[in-house]
């Protein structure tokens, strides 16, 4: 098992904060925060909720949506959990793990019950009190996936008791302290104060356990510089390219330090030809390139980085460099996902400016009942157009189903990256 480096945040009546203290709210800034992380090579977000009424808990458990919204990597979410509905409402909001307080009498009882419902490894334990896990033992390592520790508790004292992986909150200690806690052979991961306030260092510190031998999700150069085949003067073109939208971004150059700085760092380094230096995507500007793979080409001469951008890749202001445009024709998209962003995009637009006359908003004026119909009717149009001999004529019947399929996607706020996120996740 790869070893895990868990930030977190807190929720508390719907608010969210960086802090258990509760002095640094997150508003505004979430969608760049919730980016950061993933950017930043976090294995995971660990979601916090504090005891609230039913109505806090609506609103917290509604945050939690919009975060695992916005995140590329699992959410796992810690919760005042009472009954099975509770557990259900978490993992609809997707997050990916749940944590049981098995020192509450409901959440013991319903243990076997949501693991068997929802599968082992979506369910985690912790207690409040870990002195006496001979009851609890048997019952937790074949319903749960993974302990949590909270509060200080030493791993050693439960791994004597426990056979399951051990999470473990680090809280005011060093990064040697980190270092060799997370080196240690139960824990399977590490959460606290000391990883969020060295969030910008969680690459550096996976090139520090990797060069201890211990197993992480970091990245790793399998082509050494060597193999590379170089210009004269010792360097190799780079092209970097968004890793979501695949638009080609800039073309630059690395030097072997400017490569393994990227490999270790996991920002985007080239070497400039006019300063004759190293430099880092973003020193200055703040629009920093992360990493999410990098290839290289057939003949080993060129490299091609797909990368998270932040900001614009171009110092003109352009979202590319790639602007000046030299000669085109006109020809027709046929790239899925683009195709379907497109109409996506109409129909969006169709909904905050209505236009008299469109059939796409006549459909929003009536309300989700006729959304609802006309998604009905088309899927049963589907059914009886494959019955037809005539291929073609399912193609036009899935293109309709399709489009009444986006208007309910933009009457309820479902995008295609959480369609496409979705589907991905699964088996």
């Amino acid at each position: 098992m790869k070893k895990k480096i868990t930030v977190q945040l807190f929720i508390d009546n719907g608010k969210i904060y960086k802090d258990a203290e509760k002095t640094q709210a997150i508003a505004e800034e979430l969608t760049e925060v919730i980016r950061h992380f993933g950017d930043l090579n976090a294995d995971a977000i660990l979601i916090r909720i504090a005891a609230v009424g039913d109505e806090g808990k609506d609103a917290s458990i509604a945050s939690l949506r919009e975060i695992t919204k916005l995140s590329e990597i699992p959410v796992y979410a810690t919760f005042p959990i009472e009954r099975e509905e509770d557990v259900k409402k978490l993992l609809y909001a997707d997050a990916k793990l749940v944590v049981l307080n098995l020192s509450k009498q409901s959440n013991w009882d319903m243990l076997e019950d949501v693991s068997k419902r929802f599968g082992k490894e979506k369910i985690a334990v912790t207690f409040d009190d870990f002195s006496n896990l001979g009851v609890y033992r048997k019952a937790a390592e074949n319903y749960a996936s993974i302990c949590f520790i909270f509060d200080g508790v030493k791993p050693d004292f439960v791994s004597a008791q426990i056979s399951l992986p051990l999470f473990v909150e680090l809280p005011n200690v060093t990064l040697e302290k980190l270092l060799d806690s997370i080196a240690t052979e139960e824990i399977c991961g590490v959460f606290g104060t000391i990883v969020n306030e060295n969030v910008e260092q969680i690459n550096s510190i996976k090139s520090l356990l990797m060069e201890k031998g211990i197993e992480v999700a970091a990245f790793s150069a399998n082509i050494d510089w060597d193999k590379l085949r170089k210009t004269p003067d010792g360097l190799i073109p780079v092209i970097a390219q968004d890793y979501k939208t695949g638009a080609v971004l800039m073309l630059a150059y690395m030097n072997k330090e400017a490569y393994y700085t990227t490999i270790k760092t996991g920002k985007m380094n080239y070497y400039s030809r006019s300063r004759k230096a190293q430099w880092e995507k973003g020193e200055e500007s703040g629009h920093f390139q992360y990493v999410k793979a990098l290839y290289a080409d057939c003949d080993y001469d060129t490299l091609l980085a797909k990368v998270s951008q932040v900001g614009v890749a171009c110092h003109t202001g352009n979202p590319t460099c790639f602007f000046n445009e030299i000669a085109s024709k006109e020809y027709t998209e046929k790239n899925p996902l683009k195709v379907f962003e497109q109409v996506y995009g109409v129909i969006l637009d169709r909904k905050a400016n209505p236009k008299e006359g469109s059939y796409t908003n006549y459909l929003f004026d009536k309300g989700i009942d006729k959304i609802l119909k006309k998604v009905g009717e088309e899927a049963s149009e589907i059914i009886i157009a494959s019955k037809n001999p005539d291929a073609g004529e399912i193609k036009y019947e899935i293109s309709d189903f399709l489009y009444h399929m986006m208007v309910l996607m933009v009457e309820r706020g479902v995008t295609w990256e959480e369609i496409c996120a979705e589907l991905a996740a699964r088996e």
